[in-house]
């Protein structure tokens, strides 16, 4: 950590310069001294990155940010407020503390809390930077986390930690076994230090794997923001051994949707025809994997097994896209770009044997406009098109 970086000057350069070519400050070269130019880039990079992602931190003066990866592994704001409201106590001990920015907010929650990271750079960056951010409750723990909490002996009202993928690991499903630290191997000891465990991990883990991996399961959280799933969140409450309840949320800057089940929950499910009104689930329930329990709950007729697209006739408040179906054809070309207005249509494909990109490519239709076409299956098994319009 080179605190040359925190001079005024040097500071003002990095703050003026966020919107700028990084290849023509690396090419111009800068002359502060005692810090590289190389230095000076990756702060703002890193600065940059936080802008949208950590509002906080970047408006606030003298913070030291590590390499952008580290940003980019770091929870929002957003999803970090999010988790701290899920919780709260006297004491927390986060053990893969990372950038600090889960346990910035769960110290509004808690009255004391432990940031474990073994990079001892980066837990020297989180305690200079905590104290610029005016927190007094959170002590910085150079180390492993797992390692710290075995030799201390202390017990805590919440245990929470997020593990990483390994590098080694190929293709996009993985478990937690897979992960550093490794959670299921070391469970038993985790519940010696505390009854409740918060683990945050990547939204392409399998659930039901993890489900298996882990005891005693309370709760799963699919932390969705704009429709793309950020997280997985797994409460485990230690001698839980009831139903796990699966809790969805996609936040949105005007709303915030929610729908929850119990997971393998037997749900029969009404089968039918496209009526007047078409929905698409949000990212958080496909994620879920709760596709007969929103068309059970919700009373609505589901297109086919594998399409997870529904209608109805009467229009509902819905978690996710609502459309109002204008014309339901078969899939036929010619008839299709009669339908379509100036050439120009938003594509989404489900269960449908032919792409995004082929489907522009034979029809020539472009991106854009007000109609939306879903290339999809029916319950008979017939590839067929829906011409819709937002509701």
């Amino acid at each position: 950590m080179n605190l040359n970086i925190l001079h005024n000057n040097t500071q003002k350069f990095i703050s003026d310069n966020i919107t700028t070519d990084i290849s023509k400050i690396l090419f111009k070269g800068t002359s502060f001294p005692n810090v590289t130019t190389q230095e000076i880039v990756s702060q703002i990079e890193a600065k940059k990155r936080s802008q949208h992602k950590l509002p906080i931190w970047f408006t606030t003066e003298n913070i030291y940010y590590p390499n952008k990866l580290n940003i980019e592994q770091t929870s929002s704001e957003i999803t970090a407020k999010y988790k701290s409201e899920l919780i709260e106590g006297n004491s927390i001990i986060d053990l893969t503390g990372g950038f600090g920015i889960d346990c910035y907010y769960f110290s509004k929650r808690f009255k004391s809390v432990t940031h474990c990271e073994i990079n001892q750079e980066l837990s020297k960056i989180v305690t200079h930077n905590y104290q610029h951010l005016k927190t007094t409750n959170i002590m910085t723990v150079a180390n492993d986390g797992i390692e710290y909490l075995q030799k201390n002996k202390s017990a805590y009202d919440w245990i929470y930690i997020d593990p990483s993928r390994r590098n080694d690991i190929k293709g996009k499903v993985f478990l937690l076994d897979d992960c550093l630290p490794n959670v299921p191997e070391n469970l038993s000891s985790l519940f010696k230090h505390s009854d409740n465990i918060l683990i945050k991990v990547s939204p392409i883990l399998d659930i039901t794997s993890a489900i298996n991996e882990l005891s005693f399961v309370k709760e799963i959280r699919v932390v969705a923001v704009n429709n793309e799933v950020k997280e997985l969140l797994f409460i485990l409450e230690k001698g839980y051994l009831e139903g796990v309840k699966i809790k969805t949320v996609n936040i949105l800057k005007s709303a915030t949707q929610f729908f929850e089940f119990e997971f393998n929950s037997l749900n029969t499910v009404n089968f039918s025809l496209p009526k007047k009104y078409l929905y698409e689930p949000n990212a958080a329930i496909l994620k879920s994997g709760g596709f007969t329990q929103v068309a059970n709950q919700l009373n609505i007729g589901k297109l086919h097994q594998h399409s997870h697209l529904y209608s109805s006739d009467e229009l509902i408040d819905f978690p996710g896209r609502k459309f109002e179906i204008k014309h339901h054809i078969s899939f036929d070309k010619k008839q299709l770009k009669k339908l379509i207005h100036n050439k120009k249509a938003n594509i989404t494909t489900r269960n449908f044997p032919q792409t995004v990109a082929q489907i522009r490519k034979k029809t020539g239709i472009k991106d854009g406009g007000q109609q939306y076409l879903f290339f999809t299956t029916d319950l008979n098994n017939k590839h067929i098109i829906l011409i819709c319009e937002k509701v």
